[in-house]
Order: C-alpha cells, then sequence, then structure tokens
C-alpha cells in the first residue's frame, strides 16, 4: 500500500537500532526523506548503510546528537530546521524498585523519554502549522495504562506522552496536522534483548525460558504471547505517519499485543 510519503521530510529520533531503526527503514521504503538520528556518528552511519542495503534508491541521512537533554536537541534543531514528519522515539528504561530510584533517576528518565519529544515538537510544530500538514508520532508505551511495579518511574514518562499527545492535538484542531501516540508492547528492541540474554545467563537458563516465563508471570495478559519484532511496530507507526491516516488523531493507537485488557 502507498502511504503517499513520497518526499515528505521524517526525523525518527533513537533510531540507529530497535524500534526507531524499524521505523526509519519503513518509511524510507516509502520514499520518504528518512534523519536518522542517534547519540555517535558510528552508529549512525551504520543505520545509514544498512537501510541503502535494503533500499538502494532510498534518500536517508543523518544527524548525531543526544536528544535527551536540552543541548542535544538544540544542536539538531540547528542542523534541521524543519520536518513534515516527526517520530519521537528515542527513549530509556531501567527495572528497578520503586523505593530505590532516587531523585537523579525520576529526573533523567523524564528529561529523556518526556522532554526530547516536548522540546523537538514545540519547534517542529509551526513549520507544519504553516503548511497545514504534519505527523508527530510519540512513541509509547502499554506501560502507560498498565504502569509496571518494576519501573514505575518508566511508566510514569509513557503516560505523561500520551497526555502531551492528546493535548498537542486538542490545540492543532482543524488542521492538517496531526498528533497521536502508539502504545508498544514489550518489544524485541535492542535494550530488551541485552537484558533477556543478561537474565538467563544469571539463571543459567535460556532466552527463549526467560520470555515464556516474562509473558506467564510478567505480562501475562499479553495475548501475543510474545515479544513483538521492531519491524512489526514500525509498520504501525509508519501508518500512523502516512497521508492515509488523517482521520487518526488525539489516539493512542495500541499496537500491544493485547497486554492491556480493555475493548478501548
Amino acid at each position: 500500500m502507498d502511504l503517499q510519503l513520497k518526499g515528505k521530510k521524517v526525523l525518527v529520533t533513537g533510531s540507529t537500532a530497535g524500534i526507531g531503526f524499524a521505523t526509519a527503514r519503513a518509511l524510507a521504503a516509502e520514499d520518504a526523506a528518512v534523519i536518522v538520528n542517534g547519540r555517535g556518528q558510528p552508529r549512525v552511519d551504520a543505520a545509514i548503510a544498512e537501510i541503502r542495503k535494503l533500499h538502494p534508491r532510498a534518500n536517508v541521512s543523518g544527524i548525531a546528537s543526544d536528544v535527551s537533554n536540552a543541548a542535544g536537541c538544540a544542536k539538531l534543531i540547528k542542523a534541521l530546521a524543519e520536518v513534515d514528519i516527526l517520530v519521537n522515539n528515542m527513549g530509556i528504561f531501567e527495572p528497578i524498585p520503586f523505593e530505590k530510584i532516587p531523585d537523579e533517576d525520576w529526573m533523567r528518565l523524564f528529561e529523556a523519554n518526556v522532554m526530547s519529544g516536548v522540546r523537538l515538537s514545540r519547534h517542529y510544530l509551526s513549520g507544519m502549522r504553516e503548511k497545514n500538514w504534519g505527523r508527530i508520532v510519540f512513541v509509547s508505551s502499554e506501560s502507560a495504562v498498565q504502569i509496571p511495579a518494576e519501573m514505575i518511574h518508566y511508566g510514569m514518562t509513557k503516560t505523561a506522552q500520551v497526555a502531551i499527545s492528546r493535548g498537542l492535538a486538542e490545540a492543532l484542531a482543524g488542521t492538517g496536522v496531526t498528533v497521536n501516540s502508539v502504545l508498544v508492547g514489550p518489544t524485541a528492541s535492542e535494550g530488551v534483548g541485552t537484558f533477556v540474554e543478561d537474565l538467563a545467563r544469571q539463571q543459567g537458563t535460556t532466552k527463549e525460558e526467560v520470555e515464556q516465563h516474562f509473558f506467564a508471570g510478567t505480562r501475562p495478559t499479553s495475548l501475543l504471547k510474545r515479544f513483538e519484532t521492531p519491524g512489526e511496530v514500525g509498520a504501525v507507526v509508519a501508518s500512523v505517519a502516512s497521508d492515509h491516516a488523517r482521520v487518526i488523531n488525539g489516539a493512542a493507537v495500541r499496537a500491544d499485543g493485547g497486554v492491556v485488557r480493555s475493548i478501548f
């Protein structure tokens, strides 16, 4: 299906691996002009090379900048004045008991997961409004709805993303700019893969057994009963960003594998 994104300028933050990379790859396949973003130039270059290997004619470039802080966002904005589509994907997580989370970690996750999207959306919004066309997508999580006991501070940031997304959509009512969040379920991204491997090594078991135990005990409501792949999620994000999705606005689009037990 042609998503009608040819030539649209797209920025995907945190797109050197995982969901971000899969989203950038999916959008590049649709002939969008994709800007890959990551903290370091080597990984940005590697991601660009991988996309070009898969799609030789892809219009893809990159900007190395750590958007988890204000200085990194300012650096990226200076290098890229405007975009048609902004995918706020960059995010961090850490499993840690609530009573052991220091103030610094609460602020670090909020700064990275929430303020990165706030800062970039605030800047790129004016250009979208002027053209009367644009897409802002926050890559959130089912953890926004079902706050995980093992990382409450992470869940808080994901809920905040959904609130900001809805508020921005309300502020842009009647325009050609849409703002949505995508609630992603447990995904086999780079960070999760490393976590699962470490856990398997500590427990003297296999990654497959760790995955089975995770969905039996930690996420028993999952209907998928496995980790989602970054490609599966990237396809959903690309669809929400498409021209066809103009009636999807102010929504928390569920791509959670059925983890959230709700009919809405």
